[in-house]
């Protein structure tokens, strides 16, 4: 009986977040993750534009996500000590869809650019959201994109979705 629990506590999970690399070839890849998150549109997407409040400090420069912004002029920048890095550029923002271009992390030092998109879907209950975020990157890469880098961002674009859905629901992302 306990395992049984077990597996349908799974399987509703499962049915609240998926994620993948979504398709890859010798130019690119896309990773896609969807998650349900129990609060509506408007507050997943303020939630989303103060991003230093949950992404994660191992995936900064700084080693401090406090240190990130995205700012009234769309530059999704980090502060650092001497400087500034801007990761991305805000280029489309509604109430319900966000976009951002750039190449994330160490992908910068690579010829590969990006597209963020963030999408903020009603869900069958109107007190949800079903967040969508894709990452579209293309470009050159040492080794190939999708052999190098495609999984790597899949993992970590997925750690960030699941830190902005906890910090959404209870108000921190751990």
């Amino acid at each position: 009986m306990k395992r049984l629990a077990i597996v349908a506590v799974l399987l509703l999970a499962a049915g609240r977040s998926h994620a993948e690399v979504a398709d890859q070839g010798t130019a690119g890849f896309q990773v896609r993750h969807v998650s349900l998150i129990a609060a509506p549109p408007a507050k997943v997407r303020a939630a989303a534009l103060d991003i230093g409040r949950w992404w994660s400090s191992s995936h900064s420069y700084s080693g401090d996500a406090n240190n990130l912004s995205i700012d009234a002029a769309g530059c999704f920048c980090e502060k650092l000590p001497d400087g500034l890095v801007r990761h991305m550029t805000l280029v489309y923002s509604a109430p319900d869809a966000l976009r951002l271009a750039g190449a994330l992390g160490p992908l910068a030092t690579t010829g590969a650019s990006g597209h963020l998109g963030l999408s903020f879907g009603k869900a069958a209950d109107p007190n949800s959201t079903q967040l969508v975020l894709t990452y579209d990157v293309g470009g050159y890469a040492k080794g190939g994109l999708a052999q190098t880098w495609a999984a790597p961002v899949d993992g970590v674009l997925g750690q960030q979705v699941a830190r902005l859905k906890r910090y959404v629901e209870t108000g921190k992302p751990e």
